[in-house]
């Protein structure tokens, strides 16, 4: 397994969901994971915005999945939705790509759609949210996406940079607290964004009741069961 990280922390909780998903008494239980944790890329959510730096973004991106399946890699986890949207871009430069690249939001809305789920609110990052790519994919599957407006996008990005800060303060855990008991339409949530389950794992008690999709665990769960079948 491969993973193209992009934001340390939460590369790092994908690391440690990745453990939990795959409990061993041995380490040599658990598949091999090699993790490209490529900081350094440019912003995605700029370059959605603005059209800032998209083809090194694309040719960065591009290099650590060769990386990755140079390394070994049967199966590749990128720890960003935003670079989602940016896929097409990257099979366009690397075609062999399709065969290990596993699509988390894929994974995420095949989930729901088995839970029989009609209605969702997403919370993500405001380029991931404006390019409508969990929208239109949870449409084709008969759900209906809610998500924050316009004016509400600097709320999210403070929840995300307080993740890639380590900054979830008791100030950041109760506004999120309260923002997602506000947008309570359906009792589904979407964390759509991988630095957004950091900082649900530190309010959930408060949160009981209602159902949370973290589109990672989801297909970590996923590859365990495709793991298991393989022994």
């Amino acid at each position: 397994m491969g993973v193209l990280g992009v934001a340390t922390n939460a590369t790092i909780n994908l690391f440690e969901q990745w453990a939990k998903v795959f409990p061993a008494e041995k380490e040599w239980d658990r598949p091999r994971i090699i993790i490209d944790n490529n900081c350094t890329m440019p912003s995605r959510v700029r370059a959605l915005l603005y059209n800032e730096n998209v083809e090194l973004l694309v040719e960065q991106m591009t290099e650590s999945i060769k990386f990755l399946t140079q390394a070994g890699a049967t199966k590749i986890l990128i720890a960003c939705n935003t670079a989602h949207v940016f896929l097409e871009k990257i099979y366009e430069r690397f075609p062999v790509a399709k065969n290990y690249v596993v699509d988390i939001i894929d994974e995420c809305a095949d989930r729901l759609q088995s839970r029989g789920v009609k209605k969702v609110f997403l919370l993500a990052s405001e380029g991931t949210i404006l390019t409508g790519i969990y929208e239109q994919k949870l449409s084709a599957r008969a759900i209906e996406c809610f998500a924050p407006s316009e004016e509400e996008f600097f709320i999210l990005r403070n929840f995300i940079e307080a993740v890639k800060q380590d900054k979830c303060t008791a100030e950041i855990q109760n506004t999120f607290t309260d923002f997602v008991q506000r947008k309570n339409i359906s009792g589904n949530f979407i964390l759509g964004c991988t630095e957004l389950p950091v900082l649900y794992d530190k309010c959930k008690e408060r949160l009981g009741g209602i159902n949370f999709y973290d589109p990672m665990l989801i297909t970590l769960e996923k590859l365990k069961n495709e793991f298991d079948d393989l022994k």
